[in-house]
Parts: structure tokens; sequence; C-alpha cells
């Protein structure tokens, strides 16, 4: 998360819906070059939905230690590099046949992600990043 998000803004995002928490994510990643997810000892923590097996991601570490609770308090927050996201994740996802769970929430603003395909995600993400170099 960037340092100048204050907590007015934190408290906003939590108003957002999962649309704009994916807009929000792909400025967030672009601007800091890096992704979170959640990891334990087995890996990336993963989520199930009714159709998909996903791995979710948030646009900053204190975003997804909110996370980090319950069954999952033994998660520790893991930032990825943007390229590596790029390159070794996405494919590696979608050779899997997992999907990625935007920026959900939890806790008093408990919210659903938008589940996307990594790909999906990768074309935001590559598009945001081009048109951010003019």
């Amino acid at each position: 998360m960037s340092d100048s998000i204050d907590q007015s803004s934190v408290n906003a995002i939590t108003g957002f819906d999962a649309e704009q928490r994916f807009d929000f994510l792909v400025a967030e990643v672009i601007a800091n070059g890096e992704l979170w997810v959640l990891t334990d000892d087995l890996g990336s923590v993963m989520l199930n939905t009714d159709d998909e097996d996903c791995v979710p991601v948030w646009p900053g570490r204190a975003f997804a230690e909110q996370w980090a609770t319950d069954e999952w308090s033994e998660c520790e927050p893991l930032a990825i590099p943007l390229k590596e996201w790029n390159f070794r994740w996405t494919p590696g996802l979608e050779e899997d046949g997992f999907a990625v769970v935007v920026f959900p929430m939890t806790g008093e603003a408990e919210q659903d992600g938008l589940v996307v395909s990594p790909e999906e995600l990768d074309r935001a993400l590559t598009k945001a990043l081009k048109a951010s170099r003019g």
C-alpha cells in the first residue's frame, strides 16, 4: 500500500465494491511494482468458490494481514514483484487451472473479491503499466 494512503482512504476503500477494489489493486500494483498473497508452510493460501479454486491477492501488506485471522492466523503476507507475477505466477496458475480472487475483504467490511482468470488480471496489469508509461 502506498505511503500516501491514510486512514480515511482506507475507510473509503472498505466501501468499494469488487470492481472498484479490482481497479484499486491494479493501480496500486502499477504504482508499487508488487502485489501480495498470504503463505503458510504449504505455499500460497487458496480459497474455494462454488466453481473455482482461487489464490487471493491484495494491493498491500496491510490488507493481506487483515485476512490472516482465524484459520489463516499462521499465514504471512508475501510480496510478489510484478515481473514475477507476470512471468511465473500467471502461467503457473493458468497451467494448474486456478483462478485469482482480487482483494477480498474481511472483518466488519467483509466482501468477496472479484474472481478472474490469472490471464485476465495479467492483461489488466499490462494495460495499466503501458498506460502509465505514456
